[in-house]
């Protein structure tokens, strides 16, 4: 989840809007894809609870691959899901819906950034997720002082954050020069890795645990939305990319990112996912 939008004005709702579209479609891509991280993940935190939660709460939810997660890990827990955007609340209504799940999923649209009355109205929580979301507010420190006070003493907050956006192609694609999509990350990784373990120690938690997670799957591992999650991926990165390719790679970029070209990315049978993700498990004293 962002905390906020460029809306001003009738081009920017609509821009605001395809581009809530598109995350929605790639985090669900995600959760399909990297199902056995999350179940691995969530049983994980299961074993490190104390006693099983009976309210959960999702920090930037998004349109719910985290809040069905969690539901689905733990059957007698309330999940509420938080989030800026109406339109990924609504996405994760009709998700819960689908599921099953809609009588204990239950979503509010909030600005963390602001106030977390309402928020802490349907508190305290014994679980809190976070979910590649603290690194998007503005003030992470107040996000975790808020998150730490809405807490059950004992209870936990899980922060995950993606190291690197996935890897899914050979390094000769057979488009353009080999090691491609190397120099597709170079250009566009250019981040420090998100750490947070200190932070949470400053604001009082006890940190439990941090784990990175090494996923590592082939094309019959990730199943049969592979091609849709790395072409949405791969042309995420693209875009943001534009100007730091030469002419030859972004012709070997159209190229791969054409759905009519027989070697797209659409179109392949060669892909694999290769990325880490890191969790940290933090418990309130």
């Amino acid at each position: 989840m962002t905390t906020h939008h460029d809306t001003h004005g009738h081009t920017g709702q609509e821009r605001a809007s395809r581009d809530e579209v598109a995350m929605a479609r790639m985090l669900e891509l995600d959760s399909e894809v990297l199902a056995p991280y999350l179940a691995e993940l969530t049983g994980w935190l299961s074993a490190l609870t104390h006693s099983a939660p009976v309210r959960i709460l999702d920090l930037g939810s998004g349109p719910g691959t985290g809040s069905l997660a969690l539901a689905r890990q733990f059957p007698a827990a309330a999940v509420t899901a938080v989030d800026i955007s109406a339109r990924m609340l609504h996405r994760l209504r009709e998700q819960a819906a689908a599921h099953g799940a809609a009588d204990r999923i239950s979503t509010l649209a909030a600005n963390v950034d602001t106030s977390w009355d309402e928020i802490s109205e349907r508190g305290p929580y014994d679980l809190m997720w976070a979910a590649a979301f603290l690194h998007h507010v503005a003030d992470p420190g107040r996000t975790l002082t808020q998150a730490f006070e809405n807490l059950r003493p004992g209870g936990l907050l899980v922060v995950t954050e993606m190291d690197f956006f996935p890897l899914f192609l050979p390094d000769d694609t057979g488009t353009g020069r080999p090691g491609l999509e190397a120099r597709l990350h170079t250009a566009t990784n250019t981040q420090p890795l998100h750490e947070w373990t200190a932070q949470l120690q400053r604001t009082g938690f006890i940190v439990e645990a941090k784990r990175p997670f090494e996923i590592r799957l082939d094309g019959a591992q990730a199943g049969p939305a592979v091609n849709d999650y790395a072409q949405t991926c791969l042309a995420k990165l693209r875009s943001h990319a534009a100007d730091a390719l030469d002419g030859d790679d972004s012709a070997a970029w159209d190229a791969l990112l054409d759905p009519a070209r027989p070697n797209s990315v659409a179109r392949r049978d060669d892909l694999s996912v290769r990325t880490t993700r890191t969790a940290w498990i933090a418990r309130r004293p």
